[in-house]
């Protein structure tokens, strides 16, 4: 085994010989790999987002996009979002099933569907709504609240809405009434019981519904989302129900109804082969249906298609083995090789692609406030003669390290540090015999650290040492707000400085959040190695700001966030770039003040304001401010409540 590349074993702060460059930024952070072109490093340091136009494309830095947000009063945390991507990602995905669909002689089209939940933002729906309607890109629904977001922002007849999840009668009167009016709207059945309740519906309405039936697929599928197949998925019907609801709707003279089939195997799914069986399974539930008298017409493959966050193109959770252009041709050929010998007409095939859809883009962009380094202080020249005898033996153990005994060292300077640290414990030495412990053992570390890096075949408990040693890097922004995957499920998302890439990066890091929770940190970060528990990060520079991107977070993220702290929504940007690279501030919304937060768990900032008038104006009886200062701090109050939960720059 070789040495491991030196950009990513290197201990903190050694320097090295070899001259750093922008490509060696850009494969230490992978943005060429899980960037999909959309974003890389330019020749001046800095991280670019592109935008295609045709065979060119516009580069613009992402700091300069700050600075331009900054002149506007939109301060960090912000979350940037790119609307052009978002056009593209929808033009590619439509292009590539109208390119499988031509090259495979496919007798039908394609109609996606995005899923409302994985980002339910206005500016969002409305974009997909605008732009997909070249394309007749329609909308996905869970819920009532998301229905009438659909039923409001589709302006085109060819546009389908899938209705899934749990419907009750108003949900259901709502959707027959578009269905009335020339819309494409098909109500999901997820359960055996919604059927009497849209067959009442309809009867009652004198509407008839077009319906889809979910099956619980038997395939079962890579990655985390693995649940939504499988018999013990909580969705869906089994081939029991199924053949229920086909003998209901038989009853009913409404057999016509039913020209949907809905299979969903699971979302972010790394493995290009279980789409195809999944799809396999669903064409032969497709025929037996047709075969049972329902005319059908549609096949629906929901979600899966992955987003390759690590760009490691494998089959992990956060990867995935195929191509957008692979994912649809599967698709296509899989359709038309099962039905075609059955002399079966090919469905419209529809996917509700969301992940895919909107993670590229929007990205969280914040500043560094602060840095907790692990370097140990300078030493003395030498020890107090009267010192512990354990703190002489680490001394020397500091000065005998080298390249054949440092294994050794690192044990012993963990044993001579912790037995100081008990003889503390117990009082029978003082607090600066036990700081000099610590910084010695530090000192020692570090040592091992950096002979560990220059060895072929490094001692295995020795090779995270580096992580023991990392930086705690204080990021302005909240995980549990901004990121609330990180914390809840391991997502990995890319994150890398968005400037200073022309420069090496010398410091081993931790990117922690400043919520009052252990949790709120990032420790898990992608690389050309696997998931590593540190990122490569330059020193941050008094006075000057450090400005860090997690990209990739279009899909769920904002809709999951919580107000851990009462951080509530960051300052949102939508950017439209031209072809001439020129920005268009789109939309700006300014993120939750602490009013705001406030309100949301029920406290009323008016009532508060007054409460805090009266005990100020207590303290004026009683003599411990006067009435002029009384009228600072009211203000300062009212300030506090007016401005953003999160940290605010000084203003000179």
């Amino acid at each position: 085994m070789g040495k491991n590349p030196s950009f990513l074993t290197k201990p903190n702060s050694v320097e090295s010989a070899t001259p750093w460059t922008t490509e060696d930024s850009a494969q230490l952070y992978g943005v060429n790999d899980w960037g999909a072109d959309y974003f890389s490093v330019n020749e001046a340091g800095q991280a670019v987002v592109n935008v295609p136009f045709g065979e060119q494309k516009a580069s613009v830095a992402i700091l300069d996009i700050i600075q331009a947000m900054s002149e506007r009063g939109l301060e960090m945390p912000a979350m940037l979002r790119i609307e052009n991507l978002l056009d593209d990602r929808i033009a590619k995905l439509n292009n590539a099933f109208a390119e499988a669909i031509t090259a495979y002689d496919y007798q039908n089209v394609y109609r996606g569907v995005f899923p409302i939940k994985v980002n339910q933002q206005c500016h969002v729906v409305e974009e997909i709504a605008d732009y997909g309607r070249r394309f007749s890109h329609g909308l996905e629904a869970g819920s009532k609240a998301e229905l009438i977001i659909a039923l409001a922002k589709l302006q085109d007849n060819d546009s389908l809405i899938v209705c899934n999840g749990y419907k009750d009668s108003e949900f259901i009167e709502l959707g027959l009434y578009a269905r009335e009016m020339g819309i494409p709207c098909f109500f999901i059945l997820e359960t055996p019981a919604e059927l009497p309740i849209i067959i009442k519906a309809s009867q009652r309405l004198g509407i008839k519904p077009l319906l889809g039936v979910r099956i619980r697929s038997s395939v079962k599928v890579d990655g985390h989302w693995n649940a939504d197949s499988g018999d013990r998925s909580i969705f869906g019907l089994s081939t029991t129900a199924l053949f229920d609801v086909v003998t209901q709707l038989k009853a009913a003279d409404m057999i016509d109804c039913l020209q949907l089939l809905h299979c969903h195997i699971g979302s972010q799914i790394p493995n290009i082969r279980n789409i195809r069986n999944g799809v396999q399974e669903a064409c032969q539930f497709y025929s037996g249906l047709q075969a049972e008298g329902a005319p059908m017409g549609y096949l629906d493959l929901g979600g899966g298609l992955a987003v390759d966050y690590e760009g490691t193109r494998n089959i992990s959770s956060n990867s995935m083995n195929y191509g957008l252009d692979e994912y649809c041709a599967a698709i296509v050929e899989t359709i038309s090789e099962a039905l075609t010998p059955k002399g079966i007409a090919h469905p419209v095939i529809v996917t509700e692609s969301g992940r895919a859809t909107v993670a590229y883009s929007s990205m969280l962009l914040f500043n560094i406030l602060d840095v907790r380094n692990h370097d140990p202080a300078p030493l003395p020249d030498a020890l107090p003669e009267d010192s512990h005898e354990l703190l002489q033996n680490l001394w020397l153990v500091n000065d005998a390290i080298n390249s054949q005994n440092y294994q050794e060292c690192f044990h012993d300077a963990e044993y001579y540090r912790d037995q100081i640290r008990q003889l503390f414990l117990h009082g029978q030495i003082g607090l600066s015999e036990r700081a000099c412990a610590d910084n010695l053992a530090l000192a020692v570390f570090e040592k091992v650290a950096k002979e560990v890096a220059q060895q072929n075949r490094p001692a295995p408990e020795l090779l995270d040492i580096h992580e023991q040693l990392a930086d705690v890097y204080y990021g302005n922004f909240s995980l549990f707000q901004s990121l609330p995957d990180a914390w809840a499920i391991d997502q990995v998302f890319p994150v890398m400085p968005v400037h200073r890439l022309e420069e090496r990066p010398t410091r081993h890091a931790v990117i922690a959040d400043i919520t009052c929770d252990c949790d709120g940190q990032i420790n898990r970060f992608a690389s050309v190695d696997g998931i590593k528990k540190t990122i490569r990060l330059h020193e941050k520079q008094e006075q000057e700001d450090y400005y860090l991107g997690v990209f990739l977070v279009g899909a769920y993220q904002e809709t999951l966030g919580d107000l851990h702290n009462l951080f509530g929504d960051t300052n949102v940007v939508s950017v439209h770039i031209s072809e001439d690279g020129s920005l268009n501030f789109a939309r700006e919304f300014h993120g939750d003040s602490i009013s705001d937060v406030l309100s949301y768990v029920e406290y009323d900032p008016k009532i508060m304001q007054e409460e805090f008038r009266k005990r100020a104006e207590a303290a004026v009886k009683q003599g411990k401010i006067t009435a002029v200062k009384r009228k600072t701090i009211l203000k300062a109050f009212k300030d506090s409540l007016d401005g953003y939960t999160y940290f605010e720059s000084e203003t000179l």
